[in-house]
């Protein structure tokens, strides 16, 4: 179970998530100091720790704007997970290739400080006892996510062909 953090509206860019000006920074271990930059209170509190594994909640079109895989390697950098009613498609991807696990939701019903799980394809609330159905990632796409991101998922298919 975890706890939903923050709450954002339609068309999150990637400049809100990783903004522009820390482009020179690009090693996911470096990154995570960055995300949200722009809302100091987030960053702040995302910067503390205390929110790891926590959960943002979004609205439509979340990670629109640039294709920065920074944008998902900032917020994989802080352990969250992202829950939307939709992803912007190069986001999703960029997100599927470096396994952070993007929940989409097209109905759900949130807000900050409900407690939330993730079972049997539904998002649950815990707090309002409501659950509401999650689009499945193609089994491609979540062998990937799965397996850590594109990068360790490629590795296991080439040691496991190589054992043969």
């Amino acid at each position: 179970m975890a706890k939903v953090v923050y709450k954002f509206g339609d068309d999150i860019s990637t400049d809100a998530i990783y903004p522009g000006r820390y482009m020179a920074t690009v090693l996911p271990t470096e990154t995570p100091q960055f995300c949200f930059a722009d809302y100091a209170e987030l960053n702040k509190n995302l910067n503390s720790g205390e929110w790891k594994n926590s959960v943002l909640i979004a609205d439509n079109n979340f990670g629109c704007g640039s294709s920065r895989e920074q944008a998902a390697s900032t917020i994989l950098g802080h352990g969250l997970i992202v829950i939307a009613k939709n992803f912007a498609r190069i986001f999703l991807q960029n997100s599927i290739n470096l396994g952070l696990n993007l929940i989409t939701c097209p109905d759900l019903d949130a807000k900050v400080g409900d407690d939330v799980v993730v079972e049997n394809n539904k998002v649950v609330n815990k707090t309002t006892g409501k659950s509401f159905n999650i689009v499945p990632l193609p089994e491609a796409r979540r062998a990937i996510v799965e397996a850590g991101g594109l990068i360790p998922y490629t590795r296991k298919k080439l040691i496991d062909k190589n054992k043969k």
